[in-house]
């Protein structure tokens, strides 16, 4: 990844007015937002699977089977309540007419031709924390090598940095790891589809014992393995200095297994990582996808953010460069 590295969102666009797409698709291509879209039949089974996203821009005539634009917020809501809404009306750019129960479902209102105005909403409900460039990068050079130390001959692609406000846990093994440093306090988490992984230790593309793939315990230990070649090089770039605080506030992490859901207590989006691991040369080889999270819930300070990068001085003295 370069300097310019931008960080981008996903967002669901629940929008049929052909009139209007093409300037919400205009709107999002410039403000670093993936649109997508979904036949209005299949709204709620997309938002309840493990589709990660930044926001819904919903149409107040959006009807998807019969509710309109704010009866399908209020349930967008009650599934999702995570997620902020910019809800686009035809005519009148505010509240106005929205029964006062129903107001606190929307965070931005606006009209085609004000479309403008939703770059300050995405800034304040999406783009809502900077991300220093040297460590969106860093984390892709660091999370790259540890991958592919694990599988045997196959490739590492990542998609580009994204923040997601969901709270949703993808496939069914995931660690957890505390990151914590004076300009930062959270945690990183990897998630993975069991299923997947258990597909690549079958086939002996890890070091795991191929007969051992059956036990849940082995792709655990896999999983956990990945996370501490990570968390150990992020470490030593990143976190060597620590707060002196004595006592350091906490909050409660909170799991649903049954909804495959995870909340750590803070409203601020997590920032992903997507990895795609294969073989482009066997087809037999089913992809597995590896999601890492970032979530800073316990302090987020960038304007401290430092890295451990030794200078040519000190790579002399411990010998490891000479002068020329």
């Amino acid at each position: 990844m370069t300097e310019q590295t931008k960080i981008v969102s996903k967002v669901l666009v629940l929008d049929t007015n052909a009139s209007c797409l093409d300037t919400i698709k205009l709107f999002c291509d410039n403000n670093g937002l993936v649109g997508l879209k979904v036949h209005p039949d299949n709204v709620m089974s997309v938002l309840r699977s493990n589709l990660d996203l930044g926001a819904i821009l919903l149409a107040e005539t959006y009807t998807d089977g019969g509710d309109c634009g704010i009866e399908l917020a209020r349930n967008i809501h009650t599934l999702r309540p995570e997620l902020p809404i910019f809800f686009r009306r035809d005519a009148i750019d505010g509240l106005d007419g929205i029964a006062e129960q129903d107001r606190s479902l929307i965070s931005a209102v606006y009209t085609v031709a004000t479309i403008a105005k939703l770059q300050v909403a995405t800034e304040e409900f999406i783009f809502s924390r900077s991300y220093p460039n040297a460590l969106l990068r860093g984390i892709t050079e660091i999370s790259i090598p540890a991958l592919v130390s694990q599988f045997k001959s196959l490739k590492v692609e990542v998609e580009a940095p994204y923040l997601v406000r969901d709270r949703l846990i993808f496939g069914e093994i995931f660690t957890l790891i505390p990151l914590e440093s004076s300009w930062c306090r959270g945690y990183m988490m990897l998630q993975t589809e069991e299923e997947s992984l258990m597909h690549l230790v079958k086939n002996g593309r890890t070091f795991v014992n191929p007969e051992d793939a059956q036990e849940f315990r082995h792709l655990n230990g896999l999983l956990g393995e990945i996370t501490n070649l990570i968390w150990g090089a992020i470490k030593n770039r990143y976190l060597s200095s620590v707060r002196e605080d004595t006592y350091l506030s906490q909050v409660p992490i909170i799991v649903n297994n049954l909804h495959r859901y995870i909340s750590f207590g803070s409203e601020n989006p997590q920032l992903c990582f997507k990895y795609i691991i294969s073989d482009s040369d066997d087809a037999t080889v089913r992809p597995l996808v590896i999601q890492q999270k970032f979530i800073f819930n316990l302090n987020w300070s960038p304007e401290d953010f430092s890295e451990n990068v030794p200078s040519a001085d000190e790579l002399v003295s411990s010998g490891e460069l000479e002068f020329f």
